[in-house]
């Protein structure tokens, strides 16, 4: 299967080709935000250097959230305008669980987590079974002290990953010997780790209906809750 695996859900851009399992290019850039001129180039030179042409992929995967609204949406827009316009298979791939995927430690507890600004954080914990990460607690958008017992709760060891500075040392109080700190470069997303993970879930069924795991409402959608507290906003705002 060629696939093509992108994310452009948070700071970190990463694009990867892959045939099965090996990995004909993959780029990640960490150093800027402007994914909407850097994505498309990236993809052209990775499939240039893969010797591959846009009609020979079969499937294309795609960072669904949580993470950046902009981000996601041009992650999603994107892989969506491929899979229409090139008839192919569309994945997406939860952002969290993608960087799980950095751990390949058989049975062990991996929490990622997104800084979601005022103590909030976005956050999913998985188990590695069988070289895959397996939700454990479902992604959420949670403040940092509520979701805390919950991975205290679980009282084993488990691997911390993702945007930390605001929350380590609370971390390190709560969950003592139990906390497993990595290299920081183990909590950047990997388009390689995205493309696995995708290459081993069932495409879409509906690509035009695809839309990201935001995990939280828009700014605009809460403003228009609140004036509008009795009608059904679940179609106010079309995310992609």
């Amino acid at each position: 299967m060629k696939v093509l695996a992108l994310d452009t859900s948070n700071q970190t851009l990463s694009v990867a080709v892959m045939s099965d399992d090996q990995v004909l290019a993959t780029t990640t850039v960490t150093t800027t935000r402007k994914h909407g001129a850097h994505l498309l180039p990236i993809i052209k030179e990775s499939m240039q250097i893969a010797k591959l042409k846009p009609a020979d992929l079969d499937r294309v995967v795609v960072a669904d959230g949580p993470g950046s609204y902009t981000g996601l949406r041009i992650g999603v827009t994107t892989a969506k305008t491929l899979a229409d316009t090139l008839s192919i298979e569309l994945v997406g791939v939860s952002s969290l669980g993608a960087i799980a995927a950095n751990i390949m430690a058989e049975n062990q507890l991996v929490a990622v987590m997104f800084d979601g600004r005022n103590d909030n954080v976005f956050a999913g914990v998985y188990r590695i079974q069988n070289g895959m990460p397996v939700s454990v607690i479902e992604d959420q958008h949670i403040p940092f002290e509520k979701l805390l017992p919950q991975i205290k709760a679980l009282a084993e060891p488990v691997v911390v990953l993702g945007d930390l500075d605001a929350f380590k040392e609370r971390l390190k109080t709560a969950l003592e010997a139990n906390l497993i700190q990595y290299p920081i470069e183990l909590s950047l997303p990997s388009a390689v780790q995205l493309g696995r993970l995708g290459q081993r879930q069932a495409p879409v069924s509906d690509v035009t209906s695809f839309v990201p795991r935001y995990l939280r409402l828009t700014k605009a959608e809460a403003d228009w809750q609140k004036q509008h507290p009795k009608e059904d906003s679940s179609h106010y705002v079309e995310k992609v």
